[in-house]
Parts: structure tokens; sequence; C-alpha cells
């Protein structure tokens, strides 16, 4: 895996990915919104492309040439009814399909580990559209990892552990999961696995 591309690089979990990726030498793309929201110590090290997810060919264009895909889609802070993330992942796997790219890894939520009941009434919305996203990648035939973090930590990076089918803790530093979204791109034990993702309390 030597060429990336990241949807949503400019997010709180998606710069934590670029960084990563551009530390590690992964010859990385950022598909964004606004580019002026990529840092300037990375500019130059990064090919930038502005365009809106929805838009299937500008993500299409994205995802040509490319060997892997991060996808860190978010709404910042609208916690209100959206499909753009599930439209979204839809153009992403239509566009990977037809650039013959097959690995793909996808930041959802740890609240899709409930049952729909018991998800706090104020990310309802989120939550149905990160199910959807969801729907959609458990459904297509690629190389997917599907990770569902916690409560996502604006905290240093440290000890954190992985296990499939449930969530192993509370919380995960950006720093971590954002790396981990890169790393597993390479990690075909994890590949079509739903992975959970937490800091290693002591």
């Amino acid at each position: 895996m030597k060429k990336i591309v990241i949807f949503g690089a400019t997010g709180n979990t998606g710069l934590c990915s670029l960084e990563y990726a551009v530390k590690e030498g992964y010859k990385t793309r950022a598909f964004v919104r606004d580019e002026k929201k990529v840092p300037e110590n990375l500019r130059d090290k990064v090919d930038t492309i502005v365009g809106d997810v929805t838009n299937a060919e500008q993500v299409s264009q994205a995802i040509a040439g490319m060997d892997g895909v991060v996808v860190v889609l978010g709404t910042r802070n609208d916690l209100g009814p959206t499909t753009v993330m599930s439209d979204g992942m839809k153009n992403i796997i239509d566009g990977m399909k037809k650039h013959n790219v097959e690995t793909v890894s996808v930041c959802l939520s740890a609240f899709l580990f409930y049952e729909p009941g018991k998800v706090p009434v104020i990310f309802k919305n989120v939550n149905d559209d990160h199910q959807r996203m969801f729907d959609l990648v458990k459904a297509c035939s690629l190389k997917w990892i599907a990770v569902l973090p916690p409560h996502i930590a604006d905290a240093p990076s440290s000890e954190y552990k992985t296990q499939y089918d449930s969530s192993p803790g509370r919380a995960i530093s950006k720093h971590d999961l954002g790396a981990f979204l890169v790393k597993s791109l390479d990690q075909s034990e994890h590949y079509q696995k739903i992975m959970g993702i937490a800091t290693v309390t002591q």
C-alpha cells in the first residue's frame, strides 16, 4: 500500500490520519471541501483535491490511481438528519469498483454496537446515517475494515487495543484512531471485519 486517498481529511480524526500517512511516507491524496483547512505544514506534501463527496464523478476521479482508501466522513457539529455520509460512501464504493481499488477502512461509531433504542436520542440522526454507511460497506465485496470507535478524545497517543465485534472501552485518542485507519489497510487479518478500538486504561 503506497498511495492512499483520505475522504474527510480535515476533520478531527481525518487530520490525524493525514498526518500519520505523510509521516509514514504514503503518497497521500486529501479529498476536502475546503483546501484552506489542510494544515500549512502538509500542503506541499499531499495532493489536495477539492470536491463534494456526494458528487460521484469527483469522488471517482479522486480514487483513480490509488492503492487504498480511508473514509473519515463526518457532520462536524450538525446532528440533524443527513444522508451525506451514506451517499458519499456509495460513491466511494462505486469509484473503487470502477478503478479496481480493493481496500478501504471506514470510520463509523461504537453506537452501531448498541441496540437502536439504546443510542442517545441526540445522536439518532447521525447514527441512522452511519447505519446506512455500515450496511453499504458490509454488502460490498471489497476488502473493507469497519472501525467503530467510542468517544474520540483530544488526547495524546497512548497504548490502545482492538477487538472484533464489540468495543473494548469508552474512549480512543484521535491520534491513535487516525493512525489505525491508515495502518489497517495493510493488515489483511482485519479485512471484512468489524473492529472495536479503545485506549487501554490503567
